[in-house]
């Protein structure tokens, strides 16, 4: 893990081998690094603009962090538009080609197709090659002018092993590839990367034809198109080969340091799919979320939902989106053997939905696709009855889900079980290879959901509500069977958190609870001093804050990067768009970075934090590992 030159590599094996120790004694069955692709970090002199796991500084890391961390969270891999850097308005199916790491093109492995003065001029030319940022309206065209490139190269070197694997990946990939690179040609044909603004009728319901007329004028349509831009369809196609073969060559690297690699799925449709897909759809809702304490309107995504009836046919087997869906899990689960991280799992089990259109407000219609018993038009998706709602819930409508039988569970449960947990067992993985974002309020069938089918949910210990004893984030409260962490790539860094909460009110209130849960045999003064110092000292806080998740009963932990290399910036901000989002990045000398703010606690000491977490067990478990503590120490 620490792998500088100046280490002894006496000392690197010990930090990994006792590090590794105390979180098996912790009962931490995995320990994941959250950082997106393109947050990887850059070799010096090799900076295009975006991060890749594919490139060998991506390899480097992997290098770093293996021996303690076991398990790599990435975000959403699909590919972006040119407007929009977040990855989590990318296609479900197609990955982002800005993961190709145009490096490996020069090489002679893949014919030099890149030419090296090409792949210098992109580096040279990238506006933050010097800052820890990506460049992503730069890097947008400058790997389109790339990858173009290399196509032509490619088609010229004619390499007859790899020419083979193209088109048995084409082949393979056909029933998602063909309609992706098809989108390409009609941008082209329309000028215009937004499919609703195209004039053809015809081009945007390609794939949603209503009467006989217009499937034979499809039909023809598409052989036209097929044929006037079959080099920019192969392109796309070219350009989705490379990105494949890299992260099957990046995921064996991966696993060669024990390391898995688990992906990230969200709960969103990019245009791209909306326009493949249109037919699958609920004509005439979107999804969002309900109105609550941070959005009094609510909040209006624009997503297409997934028509109930397209999902399952009466008979519970899957239909033409179900199959579609299982088709999606099963390309993740096998390119991420280390599972899928499901992102806004409301979202599948207990969707809230509004009318395009209209803002997401009951008063608007909207509401919850399967709990509606009452609503005019939702009412035919209702798995909840009227018997099964409580009324008179005030203004917590989000529990008005009283109660459900073993049957409606089941029901809600259906897309989960035969879908994403069928999907996994396919590839090989149970169900302890999802990760469930649960994060903020559930419903009661959610819940319900979440317990039959014994589901791995996230505890957010930033987000503890200290006026709430029994609140499921904080420490004492926190499941075996979960995720625990700080906070994610929505929130800001730990150590901003703690700052905010010195010399606050606030912030004596969750001091008590963190004192109470993680040093409950203090008594006296020596409590009162502790509550003193953690109110006034913000790396004393911050570093306890972080012994909280390791002292939990979790069995799974996951740290953002931010965190644990002491990056006091913030990834993204939720509600907030431009290029500042989705942009930071690790600096390339993130070892030197880490063994600095790891020694002055302005990242993550591992080994201090350890120590505290095996302390806060109490003196008897303490006790247990005397041996293993002087370690620890040794290493601070």
């Amino acid at each position: 893990m620490i792998c500088c030159a100046e280490t002894d590599k006496k000392d690197m094996k010990k930090f990994k081998k006792v590090c590794k120790k105390a979180l098996k004694e912790l009962g931490k069955k995995n320990f994941a690094l959250i950082i997106h692709g393109n947050s990887f970090p850059a070799e010096t002199e090799k900076n295009t603009g975006f991060g890749t796991p594919n490139s060998e500084a991506g390899k480097h890391l992997m290098d770093f962090a293996s021996g303690v961390f076991n398990a790599i969270q990435l975000g959403p891999q699909g590919k972006t538009k040119a407007c929009d850097s977040s990855p989590y308005t990318g296609t479900i199916f197609s990955n982002n080609p800005l993961f190709i790491d145009l490096e490996q093109l020069t090489k002679k492995e893949w014919g030099n197709i890149l030419s090296e003065s090409t792949y210098q001029k992109v580096c040279n030319e990238n506006p933050n090659k010097d800052i820890n940022k990506t460049a992503y309206s730069y890097i947008f065209k400058a790997q389109e002018e790339a990858l173009q490139e290399a196509y032509v190269n490619f088609k010229q070197w004619n390499d007859k092993k790899l020419n083979k694997e193209f088109e048995k990946f084409k082949e393979e990939n056909d029933f998602w590839l063909s309609k992706d690179a098809l989108y390409e040609a009609l941008v082209i044909e329309n000028n215009n990367d937004y499919w609703p603004l195209w004039d053809s009728k015809i081009d945007r319901n390609l794939f949603n034809p209503k009467t006989e007329e217009d499937k034979k004028a499809s039909f023809l349509r598409e052989k036209e198109l097929r044929l006037k831009y079959y080099d920019e369809i192969n392109y796309y196609a070219f350009c989705q080969f490379v990105a494949s073969k890299q992260n099957e060559e990046t995921k064996k690297y991966a696993q060669k340091d024990d390391l898995k690699m688990i992906a990230d799925r969200q709960v969103a449709f990019s245009d791209r799919d909306s326009w493949a897909y249109q037919s699958l759809f609920l004509d005439g809702w979107m999804l969002g979320c309900p109105p609550d304490y941070f959005s009094k309107d609510g909040q209006a995504w624009g997503f297409p939902v997934v028509d109930p009836e397209k999902m399952f046919n009466p008979d519970g087997s899957l239909g033409e989106a179900g199959q579609l869906l299982k088709h999606l899990y099963k390309k993740m689960f096998k390119e991420n053997p280390g599972g899928v991280r499901i992102d806004h799992i409301v979202g599948l089990i207990d969707p809230w939905v509004y009318k395009t259109g209209k803002k997401p407000m009951p008063e608007q219609g909207a509401g919850r696709l399967y709990s509606s018993p009452e609503h005019p038009e939702l009412s035919k998706y209702a798995i909840a009855t009227m018997d099964d709602l409580n009324l008179e819930v005030g203004s917590d409508k989000e529990k008005r889900v009283k109660k459900l039988s073993k049957e409606q569970i089941k029901k809600y449960g259906a897309m989960i079980e035969k879908i994403v947990i069928a999907a996994a067992k396919e590839e090989g993985l149970n169900k302890d290879a999802i990760v469930c974002e649960d994060l903020g309020t559930l419903t009661f069938p959610v819940e319900s959901v979440m317990k039959e089918y014994d589901l791995q949910g996230m505890r957010l210990t930033q987000f503890v509500k200290h006026e709430m004893p029994e609140h499921p984030y904080r420490c004492c409260n926190i499941v075996e069977r979960s995720w625990a962490m700080v906070g994610t790539h929505d929130n800001e860094p730990i150590s901003m958190w703690a700052d905010e909460m010195i010399n606050t009110h606030e912030g004596y209130l969750n001091v008590v609870n963190l004192v109470d849960d993680m040093y409950s045999e203090l008594e006296g003064k020596e409590r009162d001093d502790l509550i003193v110092k953690l109110t006034t000292d913000a790396t004393a806080l911050k570093n306890v804050k972080l012994a909280e998740i390791f002292a939990s009963k979790a069995a799974n932990i996951q740290v953002f990067f931010t965190d644990f290399f002491g990056l006091k910036q913030t990834y993204n901000t939720p509600g907030t768009s431009g290029d500042k989002n989705w942009s930071l990045r690790l600096p390339d000398n993130f070892e030197e970075l880490y063994l600095k703010n790891a020694k002055d606690c302005t990242g993550l000491n591992l080994p201090l934090i350890l120590k505290m977490a095996i302390e806060a067990r109490g003196s008897k478990f303490a006790s247990k590992h005397k041996g293993l503590l002087k370690d620890l120490q040794e290493l601070i």
